[in-house]
């Protein structure tokens, strides 16, 4: 074993849990230490020790690395280190902003007013079709880059802007570029099923899905030209409704992905429950979920990824977090970076969801760390600050935690943000 990194003068350590996930009244019982912490990373970027600063200074393979690499050291100069944040949901490969739609909203344009006369999602689609797979790299690192920048670490992206082979395949690839240049973790989705292409129907779209895109996707997966863990479709009424999209999901689940779709944004469908009874990892969104989508949730362990800032663009009602939580419900965050919800920072996020969601500071931590960590599989690795996890990390110029999210909208106040012991940014 070989150290990489020795972060030191940690004044607040903030690992909010042993676990795999929080649930329930456990959202609220993250473990958060003070005084004079240490940490070391080893060469494959896991915790190796976490010490007090007293006690690390007397750690033999702690010193025996800081005598050879006396630049292997990181002061955190009695700041607060918590875990990288894990974005849920985003879709962040994309050509064609949709900035003028943003009056059309305002005025009260409604979604899928928007998406029928030609706008919203289909919009995208031309513009993304259109680009080539340097062009759309070029757009994507930006992005990833400025996620990095706001302490996000691991980050969900689906594709879904091709509703064609050629199209999400592209899509998928640039991801793959993306990982050669970016630090940033990227957990691959496929996303086919985010709309219903133009001139077809919905039976003949799930059709094209199942039989033509997945294989191809499959296929990629298995000549290690691709990495996509998951498979998302749009449940929604109008677009693919409750049949369709199970045929999907089935069809993905049988080739081992894992489940995690959008469910009763617009209306209450069912998205919820028919997604729970399927066993999928995630279900986002939520707006309109009922109490049987909750129950069978809780029940399920899937976790429910809430997307504060599409209902706040959009004027939606909000999810009913509470509830979700009060049943045991596991609960996540995401951005859901996209054209027609731009945001790109998690602690964002994590402020609209105390403020109109009316979570905790506690709460926010936990689904921003450890719960979507387990929305992506990474549950057992990421999302907390324990040995032998990821060193994923978030070190703050403030003394408290809590400012990550206070400071709504200061990236200023992190001092590195760090991806498996590597600093890949400074504040």
């Amino acid at each position: 074993m070989v150290l990489k990194t020795v972060v030191i003068n940690i004044g607040q350590l903030v690992r909010v849990t042993d676990k795999e996930f929080l649930a329930g009244p456990d959202m609220n019982n993250i473990q958060v230490e003070n005084g004079l912490f240490a940490l070391a990373i080893d060469e494959l970027g896991k915790i190796k020790y976490i010490e007090t600063q007293a006690k690390i200074n007397n750690n033999a393979d702690v010193r025996a690395f800081l005598k050879e690499n006396p630049d292997g050291i990181i002061d955190a100069k009695g700041g607060a280190v918590l875990p990288g944040l894990v974005d849920g949901h985003t879709h962040p490969v994309w050509a064609g902003d949709r900035v003028h739609e943003f009056a059309l909203k305002l005025s009260g344009a409604s979604y899928m007013k928007v998406h029928k006369a030609g706008g919203g999602i289909n919009f995208t689609v031309e513009k993304t079709r259109q680009a080539s797979e340097y062009d759309l790299l070029q757009l994507l690192i930006p992005r990833l880059e400025r996620m990095m920048k706001s302490g996000t670490t691991t980050v969900e992206c689906k594709s879904g802007y091709g509703l064609n082979t050629e199209t999400e395949l592209k899509m998928l690839r640039v991801l793959e570029l993306a990982r050669r240049e970016v630090p940033i973790e990227i957990s691959s989705t496929f996303c086919g099923a985010h709309s219903v292409p133009k001139g077809i129907s919905a039976e003949e779209a799930t059709k094209d899905v199942i039989e033509n895109q997945l294989p191809a996707v499959i296929k990629a997966n298995k000549n290690n030209e691709l990495n996509v863990e998951n498979i998302d479709v749009f449940c929604e009424k109008g677009v693919f409704e409750l049949e369709d999209s199970k045929k999907i999901l089935v069809a993905g689940q049988n080739h081992n992905l894992r489940l995690n779709l959008h469910g009763d944004e617009l209306y209450p469908l069912g998205g919820a429950q028919m997604g729970a009874r399927l066993g999928a990892t995630a279900i986002s969104h939520l707006e309109e979920i009922d109490e049987t989508g909750i129950t069978e949730m809780a029940k399920s362990g899937s976790v429910a990824v809430i997307l504060p800032s599409t209902a706040y663009i959009l004027r939606l009602k909000h999810p009913p977090v509470r509830s979700m939580i009060e049943k045991g419900v596991i609960v996540g965050l995401g951005t859901d970076f996209n054209p027609n919800a731009h945001c790109l920072s998690m602690p964002t996020i994590m402020h609209l969801a105390c403020v109109n969601l009316k979570m905790s500071l506690a709460e926010a931590l936990a689904a921003a760390t450890i719960n979507s960590a387990h929305s992506l599989g990474r549950g057992a690795t990421h999302g907390s600050i324990q040995e032998n996890k990821f060193g994923d990390l978030i070190v703050l110029k403030e003394k408290k935690w809590e400012h990550l999210i206070y400071q709504l909208g200061d990236n200023n106040i992190i001092r590195y943000v760090m991806k498996k012991g590597d600093i890949v940014y400074s504040g």
